[in-house]
């Protein structure tokens, strides 16, 4: 074992795993940790890694044995290669003098590995009185019903062969919340099914692929999804038809629960909150300047 869970229970003020990101509560556990450490040298996903779906090799590793692990805090880096590269330092303690440490090791690494981006990711309490960053939401599907919303959300694959073929340009104009990246996936058949909403024959939300899988501990859990809804389409509602949607597909399905990063204050965060979620913390990220690295 190379952690100590006795000291780094106490430092976990939010489910936030390093390569893997936020995981239910039950399943934070000493293992899930010592799994991501020998994962690092393989190139290979861990049976209950989200990004396994996509295919390939993980891209994102722990960097081993520059971990520091006290009992006072511990910092998790890691290197993902893709694009230009990028350094995250996770900074797990109770005193904000943890994201100093973390600072400057993440551009020691940066400046080592040669990459352009350095981060540092510190996990916030729920009971955070001014968070940013995103927020950790919990569905559990095991406390009621998820019943069928009203409105008009079928599968894609469910509309006339007219209204499907506005996905594309629907995909591209949502880019930037990873409809492209989608749609290129449901070209190649690497994901299940997404759930859409139309007006007037023409795509105007989608919300998937959904798809159920074990977590660390064994329990069934729906997939995060990609989520956009067009912004002259907004207002109507169908943002919240489309969640109430995905959701009753996954209690129908199996899934015991489901867990959402959602921006703090944004539209998804604040449809999360209307719905009940619980929260369970904070994560907030911060992107170093590039000259606190290059130059050493």
């Amino acid at each position: 074992m190379f952690f100590r869970w006795d000291w780094l229970r106490p430092q976990l003020t939010a489910p936030i795993v390093p390569t893997l990101g936020p995981v239910h509560p039950d399943a934070l556990t000493l293992d899930i940790f010592e799994d991501t450490l020998r994962a690092a040298g393989t190139g290979d996903f861990l049976p209950y890694d989200k990004d396994r779906r996509w295919g390939g090799e993980k891209d994102e590793k722990v960097l081993r044995e520059d971990v520091i692990h006290q009992p006072e805090h511990t910092l998790i880096p890691t290197l993902a290669r893709r694009g230009h590269g990028v350094v995250k330092v996770f900074a797990y303690g109770s005193s904000d003098s943890v994201v100093g440490k973390a600072a400057e090791l993440a551009a020691k690494l940066a400046s080592r590995h040669a990459v352009a981006g350095a981060r540092v990711v510190r996990p916030l309490r729920r009971e955070t009185t001014h968070p940013r960053g995103t927020r950790i939401q919990l569905k559990d599907f095991t406390t009621g019903p998820c019943p069928t919303p009203d409105g008009p959300v079928r599968p894609i694959t469910a509309w006339p062969a007219t209204v499907q073929n506005t996905f594309a340009p629907f995909a591209e104009t949502m880019a930037a919340d990873g409809l492209a990246f989608l749609h290129t996936q449901m070209r190649a058949g690497r994901c299940g099914p997404v759930l859409t909403t139309a007006i007037q024959d023409r795509i105007v939300g989608a919300i998937g692929p959904m798809e159920v899988r074990r977590d660390a501990i064994g329990r069934p859990h729906l997939m995060p999804q990609y989520f956009a809804v067009l912004p002259e389409a907004r207002g109507q509602s169908l943002g919240r038809v489309l969640w109430r949607a995905a959701m009753h597909w996954g209690q129908s399905h199996g899934a015991a629960y489901q867990l959402l990063q959602t921006e703090v204050g944004g539209p998804s965060d604040r449809l999360c909150r209307s719905e009940g979620l619980a929260s369970l913390g904070f994560s907030h990220m911060t992107r170093l300047a590039s000259e606190g690295w290059r130059t050493r």
